[in-house]
């Protein structure tokens, strides 16, 4: 990401990826903030493309930006019309929203900074004021490693959770 075209290039796609963002999150219609999420979705296949992961751009776009949303739309027109607008927000829950999205990102931001990224079992912390660098390979295989600090378990544990989510709200659905 040297040249001034990919510099150009990532501006854009990160500025419309914010926009889209912002945008699927505060839209009303729900039809249109999953096609604001599609955006987002395809926004990052271009970051991987831009990166030089090919395969993980095609996956992104193949799995997420075409299954997961096929999934959102299908279950978005068993379970509401597409033309319903959803009610204003209180604001008192305006308030809430914003301290726990605060709240949420701090504990990420904690969690990046103190989890071991390593084999080792080093913090990201850690590795970076060492002055060292962390490869692909190592992050690769601490996210999908079986040995302590690595996250399978967990990545398993989420992927179980999605289809509870899938099947109840198929259920949903079929009971309306």
């Amino acid at each position: 990401m040297d040249s001034v075209g990919n510099i150009i290039l990532y501006v854009i796609v990160a500025l419309s990826m914010i926009v889209f963002s912002f945008m699927s999150v505060t839209s009303r219609k729900i039809l249109r903030s999953a096609t604001y999420l599609l955006f987002v979705l395809l926004s990052t296949a271009v970051f991987y493309f831009q990166l030089g992961y090919q395969f993980l751009g095609a996956v992104q776009i193949a799995v997420y930006a075409g299954g997961i949303m096929v999934l959102f739309v299908f279950s978005i027109l068993l379970t509401h019309r597409p033309d319903d607008k959803s009610g204003k927000i209180d604001s008192h829950r305006k308030v809430a929203g914003v301290c726990g999205s605060v709240l949420g990102a701090a504990l990420l931001l904690f969690a990046l900074l103190t989890m071991p990224v390593t084999a080792a079992g080093t913090s990201l912390t850690e590795v970076l004021s060492a002055g060292s660098s962390i490869s692909m390979a190592d992050i690769g295989h601490t996210l999908l490693g079986t040995d302590k600090f690595h996250y399978l378990l967990p990545f398993e544990a989420v992927s179980v959770l999605l289809l509870a989510c899938i099947i109840g709200g198929v259920v949903v659905a079929r009971k309306r």
